[in-house]
């Protein structure tokens, strides 16, 4: 996602996403025990949801009804019971033999090995803000909470200084408006890694550089310049020797998966295969680099809460959901979505790849209609993802994948587009203090508990008392969501930008070449833009605003011979 809009990920039941875009809904069929999900309008496929949120973009998957659950409850009991591993069950006698005592500590050691082989978590600093602390000082805050890794969303030369000596290694990104030039110009490549990456390296301990983020889904149709940009900055790395320590990706959002339900079904959308997986993933082969995935499982619960439980999409405790294409069980959606990914990767037989989690998180406050926005599913969420990690274990497609993940965000930024919650992804306020208590490393997780206390969220939507700005459907039949054309083009391209990155709205139309490209107008794209958004979100309250760049009107709007949808679902 770019910083605003990567958040998202997709996938259905249980398994239901700005990869900021999945998510899936279905019914539970008795005679197949499995999950059949619904048919999608629009962009949405018949086993995905997705939806382009970009620093929080397309994710999903959802779990079986009350029923299925219990009926698993006791199997399930008796699962975990024989899969406790032999080091729980011993027990030594004052009488017991030597050779016992020497199976016990093999096997403690074998677990404190596999925590030393763990992966590893790092934090996404963002900067839309205008009351964050000083570089040096988030230095300083990154130190302190042990945090060895961080992510950035360009290369800021302040930021990049005060992180020099601090052993602390670096994602740089190159923007997503810089992609032309870098692919049109082996030397504009060359130029910006040496200002960018040379100057500071090796004092600044830059691991990788992210070459635009959630392409796809940006608006400016830069998905064409991506192979060849990403060729040329490696080739840059090349030209100074640098291309052994520092690796080039590009973070993309589940919603540039086809399929994601279930995760064995996996597959990337048909367009980009030729064009652009191919070709990425067969240069991060032979780079010996990995793939950027920004995964949100917070989409995937906030649009189908009413069939994903809460427990799987925070780590809870739950029955957990069975693959019906291999036969694998999942207990939480997070590794739902990334093996949805990594078997997409392996269906065009690039199983050796590896993957890094560039974006994950969930918002510690949301709008009424942003479902299990709150402090407290935001610390079950990050703190349950850090255990899950740091104790070793892949996924139940790759149980020996090492992730590394890189929780969004550093700090809550008060100038963010878009809902409440874009501005709350958050682990510290701005004065440094934690919105909520977690920990970061191994040593904190021995005295860390979640409160294992879920909350939902208000599923009510409720019209404003005043009956201006937004209206609900309940109260006004058909409505729909338009531009203002006296907002200005800083506020509509910035609107824009939004509603097609990381908040999921379906923008395919208004690409060059389809059915509501003309008329080729800022007021005329912003008002599809913002009316798919609208109407995905059900018309609920704030949904229409924009920043103050769109309105609510009851009259069919018509932009030549595009018509605006309505309806949920659009």
């Amino acid at each position: 996602m770019n910083e605003d809009k990567n958040k998202r990920g997709e996938n259905p039941p249980p398994n239901s996403v700005k990869l900021k875009t999945v998510e899936f809904v279905g019914q539970w069929s008795l005679a197949s025990n499995a999950w059949v999900p619904p048919s999608r309008s629009a962009r949405y496929s018949a086993n995905t949801i997705k939806s382009t949120r970009s620093p929080r973009s397309a994710h999903c998957h959802s779990q079986p009804p009350p029923q299925k659950i219990r009926r698993d409850q006791q199997k399930r009991k008796e699962e975990e019971e024989e899969a406790l591993p032999p080091f729980t069950m011993l027990c030594f006698s004052k009488n017991q033999s030597m050779e016992r005592h020497v199976i016990a500590v093999v096997l403690l050691l074998s677990v404190f090995s596999s925590l030393a082989d763990a992966g590893s978590v790092g934090v996404n600093y963002g900067r839309i803000a205008d009351n964050l602390p000083s570089a040096y000082k988030v230095v300083q805050l990154l130190k302190s909470q042990g945090l060895e890794r961080v992510k950035v969303f360009d290369s800021d030369p302040a930021v990049l200084r005060a992180l020099s000596g601090s052993d602390i290694k670096v994602t740089v990104d190159l923007p997503n408006e810089l992609l032309s030039a870098a692919a049109k110009s082996q030397s504009y490549a060359t130029n910006w890694v040496q200002r960018n990456v040379v100057a500071y390296h090796p004092n600044t301990q830059i691991e990788a550089i992210g070459v635009g983020n959630e392409v796809f889904v940006d608006t400016h149709d830069t998905t064409k310049f991506l192979i060849s940009a990403m060729k040329n900055i490696h080739a840059a790395l090349v030209h100074f020797k640098l291309e052994s320590s520092i690796k080039v990706s590009s973070p993309i959002a589940l919603s540039a998966l086809q399929n994601s339900y279930p995760s064995s079904a996996g597959s990337f959308r048909p367009e980009l295969v030729e064009p652009v997986f191919k070709p990425m993933l067969e240069f991060l082969r032979q780079t010996g680099s990995y793939l950027m995935v920004n995964c949100y499982p917070y989409f995937a619960y906030e649009s189908n809460s009413d069939v994903i439980p809460l427990d799987y999409a925070l780590f809870h405790q739950n029955p957990g959901v069975v693959d019906a294409g291999n036969g694998l069980r999942y207990f939480n959606l997070f590794d739902a979505q990334i093996d949805a990914v990594f078997a997409a990767m392996s269906a065009l037989k690039y199983d050796d790849i590896n993957m890094v989690v560039s974006e994950t998180g969930w918002p510690s406050k949301g709008d009424s209609v942003e479902v299990g926005a709150s402090v407290e599913n935001a610390a079950a969420y990050n703190g349950n993802l850090v255990r899950r990690i740091l104790t070793g274990g892949g996924t139940p497609l790759r149980p020996k994948a090492e992730l590394t993940v890189y929780l969004f965000a550093l700090f809550n930024e008060d100038k963010k587009f878009g809902p409440t919650s874009e501005r709350n992804y958050g682990l510290f306020f701005p004065n440094e203090r934690k919105v909520y208590d977690i920990p970061f490393t191994v040593e904190g997780l021995k005295n860390y508990h979640d409160s294992r206390s879920p909350v939902s969220g208000n599923q009510q939507v409720t019209a404003p008392v005043n009956g201006g700005g937004d209206l609900s459907k309940s109260l006004t039949g058909n409505t729909w969501c338009v531009a203002n054309g006296e907002a200005g083009k800083e506020k509509l391209q910035a609107g824009i930008d939004y509603a097609c990155g990381e908040g999921g709205a379906d923008c395919h139309q208004i690409q060059p070449g389809s059915a509501c490209y003309d008329p080729n107008t800022l007021e005329a794209h912003a008002s599809y833009a913002f009316n798919s958004y609208y109407q995905k979100k059900a018309r609920g309250v704030g949904t229409c605003y924009f920043g103050g760049a769109a309105y609510v009107v009851s009259q069919p709007p018509k932009f030549g011979k595009c018509e605006l949808p309505t309806g949920y679902g659009n």
